[in-house]
């Protein structure tokens, strides 16, 4: 057992190692004050501040944020839904070809979406002429196709295990599907919607193949920006923006996380606090009648 534990906590180790190291690195590397990135040339913050002054990566920072934070709003809202029918709507017609639709970006390939995509909207251009032009929104759209999936299944995978008797208690009680939807079912799955919109939210921020087909003149994303300067050299800029969108995002993780486990706990407590006032109702009903025997 010990060996077993030994070897177990070992490759755990290696494994962090191997996913952790390479961003240590990174950060360290951002402040090398060495033009050439394999090489030290001491600490300095210099790269942190040229970023003010590279317009071209500044931009293409700021609209990858832009569009990973629609990205994570749309698919959380198209994927909860979809969601919800696939787990609550037990049967209706065209139900395995909803299924299968709602999770085939999870194994088709992206070249073969975003080529589909593009596709899609040069037909829709000369059809009725929307989108005139490719950028922002086009990206949007496909990063949302994309992300909606992920979040579908996992969105799912919590509305399976919720208890249904609570909701078909407010229903007797006379709250409407839609209320009890928005009062009772999103606050039990909050922590589902809360990690489907930071997994959107990340891959729409890496997604590289899915955006060189449907971006256009004016709409390059850091992704791309990264890899076309990359082909050429990579530059310390790079590294310094890498390190700081890493800890924006490690940030709004712990965030995130800290404020879901607070509302978890508050939830806790409310139903134990619920259970033992209704022990103490049960208990002192049942003890006036001997009282009175």
């Amino acid at each position: 057992m010990n060996k077993r534990f030994s070897f177990s906590t070992m490759m755990l180790w290696l494994g962090l190692t191997f996913i952790y190291a390479p961003m240590l690195i990174l950060v360290i590397y951002s402040f090398n004050a060495s033009k050439l990135v394999t090489v030290w040339g001491g600490w300095s913050v210099k790269w942190y501040v040229g970023l003010l002054d590279n317009n071209q990566l500044m931009g293409s920072v700021v609209r990858s944020l832009e569009i990973a934070c629609y990205t994570a709003i749309a698919a959380v809202a198209l994927g909860t839904l979809a969601a919800f029918v696939l787990t609550r709507i037990s049967r209706f017609k065209g139900r395995t070809l909803f299924g299968g639709l709602v999770t085939a970006p999870l194994v088709m390939p992206e070249v073969i979406t975003g080529l589909s995509l593009l596709l899609l909207f040069v037909a829709m251009a000369q059809l009725i002429g929307w989108p005139q032009e490719r950028g922002i929104l086009t990206i949007w759209i496909a990063h949302t196709t994309f992300c909606s999936a992920y979040v579908a299944v996992v969105v799912s995978a919590r509305l399976r295990e919720l208890d249904m008797s609570i909701e078909e208690a407010a229903m007797d009680l006379g709250a409407k599907p839609w209320k009890v939807f928005f009062l009772i079912t999103i606050p039990m799955i909050a922590p589902s919607l809360a990690a489907g919109g930071m997994m959107s939210f990340a891959l729409s921020l890496d997604d590289l193949v899915l955006a060189s087909f449907v971006s256009g003149p004016g709409s390059t994303t850091l992704p791309m920006e990264v890899f076309s300067a990359v082909r050429l050299g990579v530059k310390p800029e790079i590294n310094a923006v890498a390190s700081l969108i890493l800890l924006t995002v490690s940030l709004f993780t712990f965030v995130a996380w800290y404020t879901t486990r607070r509302a978890e706990e508050r939830r806790k407590r409310a139903i134990q606090q619920a259970m033992e006032s209704m022990a103490e109702e049960a208990s002192s009903s049942n003890w006036k009648p001997t009282a009175a025997a």
